[in-house]
Parts: C-alpha cells; sequence; structure tokens
C-alpha cells in the first residue's frame, strides 16, 4: 500500500474501522496455540515502521520469538523467577513505574490488579497463586509469539516517545487483523537474562516485552476490561486570553 493513497473505505468505514481496532485492544492474559506466520509479523511490523518519529530517527529494535527459541528463553527466565535467591538479584533495565506510587495511579492500579485476581479467584493474600499468575508472563501467556524491544542506550527520552507511538501501532495493527497483544514490562527485570540468550549487545535496553497471538475468548481472565477516564477529566480547552473552558 503507498503511503499517499486515497482511503479503501468511505470516510464513515474508514472511521469506524481505526477506531474499533483501536478500542478494542486490551491486554490478552490467555491465547491459543494457533500459529502466527512470520509473513503475519512482517505484516504488522511493516505497518507500525510508518509511525511518527522525530527526525526520522526511528530509534525501534525487534526481537521476535517463536518455537524453540521462545520455549527456551521462556524456561531460563522461570527458572530465575522460581528461585528468590537468584532473582532477589536482579533489577529493571530501568523505572518503568514510579518509585514513589501517588492517587490516582495507585488507586487504578490497585483496581485493575484485584479485578483480575477477583475473576481468577484468587484472593488476597494468596502468594502462592500470585506468583504462579505472575509467571505465566515469562511464557508470553502462551502465545505462539513473542516480541522483545530495545533501543540504543545513546539515545535521548525523546526517542522513548517515538517507541511508545510504535509499540501502539504495533498493537493497533494486530488488532486489524484480529489478533490480540499484551504488551508487558514483567521482562525488564531479565533483561540480561534476554540479552545473553538473544545475543543482544550491550549498548541497547530493553523496552518491553509484548505477547501476540489469538486471544483464547473462553478464558475468564479475558473478559477483563479495563476503565478509562472520561475526556472532560484530563482535557483542558484554552479558547482565548481572558476564558479557559474545561
Amino acid at each position: 500500500m503507498k503511503r499517499i493513497a486515497p482511503a479503501p473505505l468511505t470516510a464513515q468505514g474508514v472511521r469506524e474501522a481505526v477506531d474499533w481496532a483501536i478500542m478494542t485492544r486490551r491486554s490478552v492474559r490467555a491465547f491459543l496455540p494457533t500459529p502466527v506466520s512470520r509473513e503475519e509479523v512482517e505484516a504488522i511490523l511493516g505497518v507500525a515502521r510508518f509511525c511518527a518519529t522525530g527526525v526520522n530517527m526511528q530509534p525501534w529494535r525487534v526481537h521476535v520469538v517463536t518455537g524453540e527459541a521462545k520455549d527456551r528463553l521462556t524456561k531460563a527466565i522461570a527458572a530465575i523467577h522460581d528461585d528468590p535467591d537468584q532473582d532477589a538479584l536482579l533489577r529493571d533495565a530501568y523505572d518503568y513505574y514510579p518509585r514513589e506510587w501517588t492517587s490516582p495511579y495507585i488507586d487504578r492500579r490497585r483496581e485493575v490488579g484485584w479485578r483480575l485476581y477477583s475473576l481468577l479467584g484468587i484472593e488476597k493474600g494468596d502468594k502462592v497463586r500470585m506468583h504462579g499468575q505472575f509467571a505465566r508472563n515469562y511464557r508470553f501467556f502462551d502465545a505462539p509469539v513473542g516480541l522483545l524491544f530495545t533501543i540504543d542506550r545513546v539515545l535521548g527520552q525523546g526517542s522513548l516517545i517515538d517507541y511508545g507511538m510504535f509499540l501502539q501501532t504495533v498493537m493497533v495493527a494486530a488488532r486489524a487483523r484480529n489478533l490480540s497483544t499484551c504488551p508487558q514490562a514483567a521482562f525488564l527485570k531479565y533483561h540480561g537474562v534476554i540479552a545473553e540468550m538473544l545475543g543482544i549487545p550491550d549498548d541497547q535496553m530493553l523496552v518491553c516485552g509484548m505477547s501476540m497471538g489469538y486471544a483464547d475468548e473462553s478464558a475468564i481472565e479475558n473478559t477483563l476490561v479495563s476503565e478509562r477516564e472520561p475526556v472532560c477529566t484530563f482535557t483542558t480547552f484554552h479558547q482565548n486570553a481572558t476564558e479557559t473552558t474545561p
């Protein structure tokens, strides 16, 4: 498809299709074993590369793991995750979350977390089942495709903004193909293991991981849909020098 080309649908059809892909994107935590072809993954990345990027820097680097490569990686991470002594020695590649949580962010985090655990029948304080559920991150929630995203360490914060747009475009392009995703900061703690096993050089920093595949719609955890704040709570319209309308 050419970058400058007429829309393949009517204006309303395009709007509805794009809105559908964005609004129905959600973090899926159970996938079917149905394969996703390399060609499909390449097509998704081929669309995502056209996201906005400052002065055309294109800071993304993508490592796609499937089959035996994915199995080896997930087993190596799981072995450390299940060993408290080894796990305690590791630190995240960078601070994705705040070091000190405040409202309303801590409230939203707790709300979505306990909604998920409630769906799964995991009670507060059940550390064994919590550990087991969190460990599913490191199997990419059984998705057939795992993606790991890195960035050159020399790049600045602006490139992380570009990266966020790239990740969102990957997820929306996947959704347009009836695929689902789950972006995962959980992998950050194991950046050293990932780098060693995938041959990622030291000058690259892990940004996040992502599961990709077909959602298992029968899984109870996939009924979770997180709430979003209405536009009026985070938007201020400035109309002129003397009037501000919320």
